[in-house]
């Protein structure tokens, strides 16, 4: 007061001083000077508003404040038995109520965060004043003054930034938040939001993934240990520095006994206590990652990311976990043995160092299981791994199928009323088209005409092109789009699976046969609930009718005679021995190898290959190393099942045929001179009982062999009359003794003005001994009559000198 009064006075004149003088003797230097003063007055009160005004600003109105119990939740993922399996999320957080959280837990973090948390209200000046001291003392800043209800504050409207505006900003939103909630809402939202380290957001998140239990089972020890980690998560974590994560736990130990929440006795016990860490939140899925990739981009695309990342969805997929962490197994086995294979020309993955970016250069395969009645999605597996490759090769790769097409061909026919006994006819004649004549290349007989059921069981192009020709090239595409298949080239290779197809849609198109004609669409998530429980999202049935029962039977058991004895037979020699029907595949170049397979339940998809197409290996068919895979990944998918038929409906009848005619079957069908692969001839029956659509049935009886008994024919052999030529093994759709492969097809879309011959041609079928395991023991057999009549001797047999 004395001051201002001298300084009024000096103003007066009263007490000029030298100053005084000097300036009464300037009257402008001192309005000058009082202007400054005056301006610097304004300034400051200025600054001072604008500080106030930016305060109130930053605090929080009522509608955030009624927000700040919203938290980004995880979304997590259940398999098919609605156990949890992955999660998504943006902050790993699993909201519980405060009495979900034990009374431990909350006192050990009371004790180490805030001790007068209940008796202030919301700052706590008595802390502040002590940290000032202590801060003073340290020279730095050694402890904060920060109270629960500030650090909620920062965690729900401010940033990190150690500034003394975000400080008295807190103080304020403290307060706020203090008027807003009570004391123990104020801890839940605390012990809910802040940040334990390791990803994980909240106390249950924390307490699971560090320890394996949930917050409301914690002791004293594991309680500290937690609460602990709030201050510095990276610095305490457990699994990084166990040992400064139990000195901080002992820290909060001793707080907890200077608070008077526990004693000496259990403080001296807690301290003494081991850490014993375990992960209950699976966050880093060792399986499953292709399937869960593909669940999450379906919820992004329908609910959002910022949904599906912090909405804590509730997501209830198809998954069979066993089974998907089998597959993925069998999958590398597979693939790894094949790359062990003498004459493996690349370089194989153990030995490759996958470049960040580069799609890795190894040979690749994936599997798709389906429930053939339903379209649900067991398992997938979209590669090798997911951490080197992301690319879903079983739902992102449209490739080339090769003869895995052919079963679509053979539907639309027997749509039309043709059925497995029907003949396809004229094979060595070639098909016209624009440039040229075309004939797809075939190692099988240089026989004319095959029955349906033979010509699939040996996978013969061009039965498949004739057939293809037969039905309609438009009616084909029709049918591929009936199975979402997508769009098909139309031109005669489409027969030969030119056409461009996923594995998974390969998969769904097969189960359809299963499923007596009724096309699932698969699906991978059954249902989403919402935090609450409100269903947000339910899978409904999309299923449609492609073709009739009777289509699909026949089609089914035709598919059966290629496991049993055509391309897909080493199915039976792995040891599986259901039901079972299914088709392999082979590009051109054994590029790419398929073989989707399915019992009346359960429909499998397989598929090996590069990302950029080349020869997996010389010889490399489908047979060979794509069914192997399928047997593997089947036997578990069906583990447990019961041999089950598939269901004849009422309108399929049987009828007695003959193999070559495809007629009503006579006394002479059972009498045909049958030639083998060894040049061996012997008589064999060419009748067999054979299922048609009721009112389809042959009403002709067989010409070719119409009153040829065996009399008649052995008369005509020894009496030098003799027209009747042997048939081969497999124009009499015999099993042979050297089962047929899969022959490659083309791997190369062929444009409708493409020359004939080229990439589009298929290549011939060619043959492989079978293994005894895989066939029927057979007695050696010496030379019979009618290889002797014919002049024929088994291959390996020497000529005898006076020959």
């Amino acid at each position: 007061m004395a001051i201002a009064t001298r300084f009024l006075a000096w103003l007066d004149g009263q007490h000029p001083g030298r100053a005084g003088r000097w300036l009464q003797g300037r009257p402008r230097t001192l309005a000058w000077m009082l202007a400054g003063l005056s301006l610097a007055a304004w300034v400051a009160f200025a600054g001072v508003l604008a500080f106030a005004w930016d305060i109130r600003r930053s605090l929080p109105d009522r509608r955030a404040l009624s927000s700040v119990g919203d938290m980004a939740q995880a979304t997590t993922l259940y398999d098919q038995a609605d156990e949890p399996v992955f999660t998504i999320f943006k902050e790993q957080r699993i909201e519980v109520p405060l009495d979900k959280i034990g009374k431990t837990m909350r006192e050990a973090v009371v004790s180490v965060e805030d001790q007068r948390f209940y008796q202030h209200n919301g700052v706590d000046f008595v802390r502040i004043g002590a940290a000032v001291v202590a801060n003073a003392r340290a020279g730095s800043r050694a402890q904060g003054g920060s109270t629960i209800t500030q650090q909620l504050a920062r965690m729900s409207f401010l940033n990190r930034k150690k500034t003394y505006t975000r400080k008295i900003k807190e103080a304020f939103a403290a307060l706020l938040i203090e008027r807003t909630y009570s004391k123990d809402e104020i801890l839940a939202l605390y012990l809910n939001k802040a940040y334990f380290g390791d990803g994980y957001h909240g106390v249950e998140a924390a307490s699971l993934g560090f320890l394996g239990k949930h917050a409301d089972q914690l002791d004293v020890p594991e309680a500290a240990l937690i609460a602990g980690l709030i201050q510095s998560p990276s610095a305490y974590a457990p699994t990084i520095n166990m040992e400064k994560a139990i000195a901080r736990r002992n820290i909060v130990l001793l707080m907890m006994l200077d608070n008077g929440v526990i004693d000496r006795a259990a403080y001296d016990k807690a301290k003494r206590a081991r850490v014993r860490l375990e992960n209950r939140l699976r966050r880093d899925e060792p399986y499953g990652l292709y399937f869960k990739e593909q669940v999450r981009r379906e919820l992004v695309d329908r609910f959002g990311w910022q949904r599906v990342s912090e909405g804590g969805l509730k997501v209830y997929t198809t998954i069979d976990r066993a089974l998907q962490q089998q597959a993925e197994a069998i999958v590398e086995r597979r693939l790894s043995e094949v790359e062990k294979r003498r004459g493996y020309p690349h370089t194989p993955r153990a030995k490759i160092t996958v470049d960040e970016d580069v799609a890795p250069p190894y040979l690749q395969g994936a599997v798709v299981v389906m429930d053939a009645r339903t379209g649900a999605v067991r398992a997938q597996v979209g590669g090798r791994n997911f951490r080197e490759s992301r690319f879903n090769r079983a739902v992102q790769a449209r490739r080339q199928s090769g003869s895995a097409f052919k079963p679509i061909v053979y539907a639309a026919a027997i749509e039309q009323g043709q059925s497995p006994g029907s003949l396809v006819t004229n094979l060595n004649d070639p098909i016209n088209t624009p440039q040229g004549d075309y004939v797809p290349e075939d190692e099988h007989s240089g026989a004319n005409s095959m029955t349906l059921r033979t010509a699939l069981r040996t996978s013969s192009n061009r039965a498949a092109v004739q057939l293809l020709r037969t039905v309609g090239i438009p009616q084909a595409v029709k049918t591929a789009q009936a199975l979402s298949l997508g769009q098909m080239p139309a031109v005669p290779s489409m027969a030969l699976g030119a056409g461009e197809v996923t594995l998974q849609s390969l998969t769904a198109a097969y189960a359809t046969f299963a499923a007596e004609g009724v096309m699932h669409e698969p699906y991978l998530i059954r249902r989403v609930e919402d935090q609450d429980g409100n269903v947000l999202y339910a899978t409904e049935a999309k299923e449609r009718r492609v073709f009739k029962p009777e289509t699909a039977f026949l089609v089914t058991s035709m598919l059966a005679d290629v496991i049993n004895s055509g391309t897909g037979w080493r199915a039976r020699a792995e040891g599986f021995r259901l039901p079972a029907a299914g088709k392999t595949g082979t590009t051109n170049d054994y590029h790419d190898v398929w073989f989707v397979g399915f019992t009346p339940t359960t429909v499998t998809g397989v598929w090996m290959g590069f990302d950029q197409p080349r020869e997996i290996i010389a010889n490399g068919y489908a047979g060979e190393l794509a069914v192997p895979l399928w047997a593997s990944v089947m036997a578990v998918a069906t583990d447990g099942d019961a041999p089950e038929s598939f269901k004849r409906p009422p309108g399929i009848v049987g009828a007695t045929i003959c193999r070559i005619s495809g007629k009503r079957a006579v006394e002479g069908c059972s009498q045909v001179p049958v030639e083998g692969e060894d040049g061996a001839v012997e008589i064999r029956s060419m009748a067999y009982t054979e299922y048609f659509r009721k009112g389809t049935e042959p009403q002709g009886e067989c010409e070719e062999h119409q009153g040829a008994s065996f009399l008649d024919k052995l008369a005509g052999f020894f009496g030098k009359d003799n027209d009747v030529k042997p048939v081969s093994a497999e124009q009499a759709g015999l099993p042979p003794a050297s089962i047929p492969r899969d022959i490659p097809t083309p791997a190369e879309r062929e444009e409708a003005a493409e020359a004939p011959g080229r990439a589009a041609e298929a290549r011939a079928d060619a043959r492989e001994e079978a293994p005894k395991a895989a066939e029927a023991p057979r007695e050696e057999k010496k030379r019979g009559f009618w290889g002797r009549l014919f002049g024929r001797r088994d291959k390996d047999e020497p000529k005898k000198k006076n020959e």
